[in-house]
């Protein structure tokens, strides 16, 4: 009797070995970008540790920081008034010794630092999603540079509940497997699951005026919950060099979490 090999993707071999720090560009600096953020910092530290080169990251936000951000993001009563990637860019830096970027603008394809390795979108609408997706489309074909667009991470939720998909930027390429049934191409998030975002009740990002009042949107937990396992995800991609599932469903609500099979 056959037996079905697992299917697996094996990370692209550049990132497990870089000459540099692998680029970054993260999208949105709010409720879960401003604590992915301190999650990339503690990996790109350890990673040096352990003799990587770590990570490089341009953080691209346009918002500045108001009161309502105060509790639910990771901001300071010092901060407000300032935008939210400087604050966040400026604080980590003079924390860990980095030279990490921000950008006071949305993201934008022509931009000269557009271009990065991993993208990691944490935007609160699906407009947005699909506009990320055709620029990402854009960058795909850009030859063999060392910020040639590999992955993207994309981070939703709604008050309790949110999902973490990683997706390939084209196709990356595969080894030879006799163990595994080796997966080069990990759809958009766009693409997967257009109807589903196209018919769902698009988030009212409206500012809100207080932490109150931003609490019916999105629950205190929600968004450094999926902070936490969504990093935990693309450490896996650098420390084991390959994975089983691209992503995961959760309900805070419920404490359940269902992870994303690679198939």
């Amino acid at each position: 009797m056959k037996t079905e090999k697992s299917k697996m993707h094996f990370t692209d071999s550049y990132l497990i070995n870089p000459t540099n720090p692998v680029s970054v560009n993260l999208i949105g600096a709010g409720g879960t970008g401003s604590k992915v953020m301190t999650a990339l910092m503690d990996m790109s530290q350890t990673m040096n540790a352990l003799g990587h080169s770590g990570l490089q990251v341009r953080l691209w936000d346009d918002d500045v920081v108001t009161q309502a951000n105060l509790g639910r993001q990771r901001f300071a009563v010092s901060e407000l008034g300032l935008y939210k990637s400087v604050a966040i860019i400026n604080r980590i830096n003079r924390w860990s010794g980095l030279n990490w970027k921000a950008e006071t603008t949305k993201f934008q394809s022509s931009s000269e630092h557009a271009k990065a390795s991993i993208y990691i979108s944490c935007v609160d609408n699906v407009a947005t999603r699909f506009e990320i997706a055709q620029l990402l489309t854009n960058l795909e074909n850009t030859g063999y540079s060392r910020n040639r667009p590999l992955y993207w991470m994309d981070f939703g939720n709604s008050r309790y509940t949110g999902q973490v998909i990683l997706s390939t930027i084209g196709t990356i390429q595969q080894p030879k497997s006799g163990q595994f049934d080796t997966v080069g191409n990990l759809p958009f998030i766009t693409q997967e699951f257009e109807s589903l975002l196209r018919e769902s009740e698009q988030m009212d990002d409206t500012p809100s005026c207080s932490l109150a009042e931003a609490l019916e949107k999105q629950d205190l937990y929600i968004n450094s919950t999926l902070a936490d396992m969504g990093c935990s995800l693309l450490w896996k991609l650098f420390r084991n060099g390959m994975i089983d599932c691209r992503g995961f469903f959760l309900n805070l609500e419920t404490f359940h979490a269902q992870a994303l099979k690679i198939t």
